[in-house]
Protein backbone atom coordinates (compact mmCIF):
# COMPACT_ATOMS: atom_id res chain seq x y z
CA UNK A 1 0.00 0.00 0.00
CA UNK A 2 1.29 3.45 -0.95
CA UNK A 3 0.68 6.34 1.41
CA UNK A 4 -0.08 9.76 -0.04
CA UNK A 5 0.58 12.85 2.02
CA UNK A 6 -2.26 15.44 2.12
CA UNK A 7 -0.07 17.94 0.23
CA UNK A 8 0.14 15.50 -2.68
CA UNK A 9 -3.60 15.22 -3.14
CA UNK A 10 -4.57 16.90 -6.37
CA UNK A 11 -7.32 19.45 -6.37
CA UNK A 12 -10.15 18.80 -8.81
CA UNK A 13 -9.43 20.18 -12.24
CA UNK A 14 -11.53 23.23 -12.96
CA UNK A 15 -12.49 23.90 -16.53
CA UNK A 16 -11.55 27.31 -17.79
CA UNK A 17 -14.28 29.23 -19.49
CA UNK A 18 -12.68 31.30 -22.18
CA UNK A 19 -14.41 33.94 -24.18
CA UNK A 20 -14.14 33.69 -27.95
CA UNK A 21 -11.54 35.95 -29.57
CA UNK A 22 -13.54 38.50 -31.55
CA UNK A 23 -12.75 40.81 -34.44
CA UNK A 24 -12.81 43.69 -31.96
CA UNK A 25 -10.23 41.83 -29.84
CA UNK A 26 -8.06 41.42 -32.94
CA UNK A 27 -8.20 45.14 -33.75
CA UNK A 28 -7.44 46.15 -30.14
CA UNK A 29 -4.55 43.73 -29.67
CA UNK A 30 -3.59 41.92 -32.89
CA UNK A 31 -1.53 38.79 -32.23
CA UNK A 32 1.79 38.68 -34.08
CA UNK A 33 1.75 36.80 -37.42
CA UNK A 34 -1.99 36.06 -37.13
CA UNK A 35 -5.14 37.06 -39.01
CA UNK A 36 -8.73 36.73 -37.78
CA UNK A 37 -10.59 34.80 -40.49
CA UNK A 38 -14.13 33.45 -40.23
CA UNK A 39 -14.10 33.79 -36.45
CA UNK A 40 -10.76 32.01 -35.93
CA UNK A 41 -7.16 33.12 -35.49
CA UNK A 42 -5.11 31.85 -38.44
CA UNK A 43 -1.32 31.98 -38.60
CA UNK A 44 0.24 33.57 -41.70
CA UNK A 45 2.60 30.96 -43.11
CA UNK A 46 4.55 29.97 -46.19
CA UNK A 47 6.64 33.06 -46.75
CA UNK A 48 9.81 32.40 -48.75
CA UNK A 49 12.97 34.36 -49.46
CA UNK A 50 11.45 35.53 -52.78
CA UNK A 51 8.37 36.71 -50.85
CA UNK A 52 10.60 38.63 -48.42
CA UNK A 53 12.61 40.24 -51.23
CA UNK A 54 9.46 41.50 -52.98
CA UNK A 55 7.98 42.74 -49.67
CA UNK A 56 11.19 44.52 -48.67
CA UNK A 57 11.71 46.10 -52.10
CA UNK A 58 8.12 47.30 -52.33
CA UNK A 59 7.97 48.86 -48.86
CA UNK A 60 11.35 50.53 -49.47
CA UNK A 61 10.36 51.94 -52.87
CA UNK A 62 6.95 53.20 -51.65
CA UNK A 63 8.67 54.92 -48.71
CA UNK A 64 11.37 56.48 -50.92
CA UNK A 65 8.70 57.78 -53.29
CA UNK A 66 6.62 59.20 -50.42
CA UNK A 67 9.66 60.90 -48.88
CA UNK A 68 11.04 62.23 -52.18
CA UNK A 69 7.67 63.73 -53.11
CA UNK A 70 7.05 65.00 -49.55
CA UNK A 71 3.76 63.14 -49.25
CA UNK A 72 4.24 62.48 -45.54
CA UNK A 73 2.81 58.97 -45.66
CA UNK A 74 4.43 55.71 -44.68
CA UNK A 75 4.56 52.18 -46.09
CA UNK A 76 4.47 49.43 -43.47
CA UNK A 77 4.69 45.65 -43.47
CA UNK A 78 2.21 43.31 -41.80
CA UNK A 79 -0.02 46.10 -40.44
CA UNK A 80 -3.11 44.68 -38.75
CA UNK A 81 -6.33 46.07 -40.20
CA UNK A 82 -10.03 45.46 -39.98
CA UNK A 83 -12.06 44.72 -43.07
CA UNK A 84 -15.85 44.45 -43.15
CA UNK A 85 -15.55 40.73 -42.33
CA UNK A 86 -12.07 39.86 -41.07
CA UNK A 87 -8.92 40.98 -39.30
CA UNK A 88 -6.08 40.98 -41.81
CA UNK A 89 -2.34 41.69 -42.06
CA UNK A 90 -1.54 42.82 -45.61
CA UNK A 91 2.07 42.20 -46.62
CA UNK A 92 2.58 45.89 -47.47
CA UNK A 93 0.29 48.87 -46.76
CA UNK A 94 0.69 52.54 -47.61
CA UNK A 95 -0.86 55.04 -45.22
CA UNK A 96 -1.27 58.76 -45.94
CA UNK A 97 -0.28 61.05 -43.03
CA UNK A 98 -3.77 61.41 -41.52
CA UNK A 99 -4.33 57.65 -41.37
CA UNK A 100 -0.74 56.93 -40.29
CA UNK A 101 -1.13 59.15 -37.18
CA UNK A 102 -4.33 57.31 -36.19
CA UNK A 103 -2.88 53.84 -36.79
CA UNK A 104 0.22 54.52 -34.69
CA UNK A 105 -2.04 55.41 -31.76
CA UNK A 106 -4.34 52.39 -32.17
CA UNK A 107 -1.80 49.69 -33.15
CA UNK A 108 -4.08 48.65 -36.06
CA UNK A 109 -6.09 50.22 -38.86
CA UNK A 110 -9.84 50.47 -38.34
CA UNK A 111 -10.36 49.75 -42.05
CA UNK A 112 -8.33 48.58 -45.02
CA UNK A 113 -5.44 50.95 -45.83
CA UNK A 114 -5.86 52.85 -49.12
CA UNK A 115 -3.00 51.01 -50.88
CA UNK A 116 -2.25 47.36 -50.17
CA UNK A 117 0.05 44.73 -51.67
CA UNK A 118 -0.40 41.02 -51.01
CA UNK A 119 2.57 38.89 -52.00
CA UNK A 120 1.75 35.32 -52.97
CA UNK A 121 3.45 32.50 -51.08
CA UNK A 122 3.66 28.92 -52.38
CA UNK A 123 0.98 27.94 -49.84
CA UNK A 124 -1.51 30.61 -51.03
CA UNK A 125 -4.44 29.70 -53.24
CA UNK A 126 -5.11 32.14 -56.09
CA UNK A 127 -8.85 32.18 -55.41
CA UNK A 128 -8.22 33.19 -51.78
CA UNK A 129 -5.84 35.98 -52.84
CA UNK A 130 -8.38 37.42 -55.27
CA UNK A 131 -11.13 37.16 -52.64
CA UNK A 132 -8.89 38.93 -50.14
CA UNK A 133 -8.19 41.72 -52.68
CA UNK A 134 -11.93 42.25 -53.24
CA UNK A 135 -12.47 42.20 -49.46
CA UNK A 136 -9.89 45.00 -49.08
CA UNK A 137 -11.52 47.06 -51.85
CA UNK A 138 -14.94 46.67 -50.22
CA UNK A 139 -13.46 47.82 -46.89
CA UNK A 140 -11.96 51.21 -47.76
CA UNK A 141 -8.92 50.23 -49.84
CA UNK A 142 -8.60 52.12 -53.12
CA UNK A 143 -5.87 50.09 -54.83
CA UNK A 144 -4.64 46.51 -54.40
CA UNK A 145 -1.51 44.92 -55.83
CA UNK A 146 -1.24 41.12 -56.01
CA UNK A 147 2.41 40.20 -56.37
CA UNK A 148 3.51 36.77 -57.63
CA UNK A 149 7.30 36.37 -57.09
CA UNK A 150 7.61 32.89 -58.61
CA UNK A 151 6.39 34.06 -62.03
CA UNK A 152 7.39 37.74 -61.75
CA UNK A 153 3.84 38.97 -62.20
CA UNK A 154 1.98 41.87 -60.60
CA UNK A 155 -1.76 42.47 -60.86
CA UNK A 156 -3.27 45.83 -59.89
CA UNK A 157 -6.95 46.54 -59.21
CA UNK A 158 -8.90 49.59 -58.16
CA UNK A 159 -12.63 49.83 -57.51
CA UNK A 160 -13.16 51.58 -60.84
CA UNK A 161 -10.73 49.62 -63.01
CA UNK A 162 -10.50 45.95 -63.96
CA UNK A 163 -7.36 43.96 -63.19
CA UNK A 164 -4.24 45.19 -64.94
CA UNK A 165 -1.42 42.68 -65.39
CA UNK A 166 2.28 43.53 -65.46
CA UNK A 167 5.03 40.98 -66.12
CA UNK A 168 8.80 40.73 -66.54
CA UNK A 169 10.13 43.43 -68.87
CA UNK A 170 7.28 45.83 -68.03
CA UNK A 171 6.85 48.67 -65.55
CA UNK A 172 4.01 48.68 -63.01
CA UNK A 173 2.50 52.02 -61.96
CA UNK A 174 0.35 53.11 -59.07
CA UNK A 175 -3.18 53.93 -60.21
CA UNK A 176 -4.86 55.95 -57.42
CA UNK A 177 -2.55 56.14 -54.43
CA UNK A 178 1.06 57.28 -54.87
CA UNK A 179 0.12 58.49 -58.36
CA UNK A 180 3.29 58.86 -60.39
CA UNK A 181 5.05 55.95 -58.68
CA UNK A 182 6.32 53.24 -61.01
CA UNK A 183 8.83 50.43 -60.78
CA UNK A 184 10.18 47.88 -63.23
CA UNK A 185 8.68 44.48 -62.46
CA UNK A 186 12.14 42.91 -62.64
CA UNK A 187 13.51 45.48 -60.16
CA UNK A 188 10.82 44.56 -57.63
CA UNK A 189 11.97 40.95 -57.63
CA UNK A 190 15.75 41.67 -57.75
Amino acid sequence: MIAIAPSEVLAPVQEETSQPFTLEDFVKNPPQDMEWVDGELVEKMGMTAKHSVAQSNLVTQWNIYSTTHELGGKALTELACRTLKQGRRPDVSYLPPSIYAEVIQLNAASQSPPLIAEIASPTDYAEELFAKAIEYLESGCEEVWLVFPEVKLIMVKTIEQPWQVFSSGQTVSAQKILVGFSIAVDQLFA
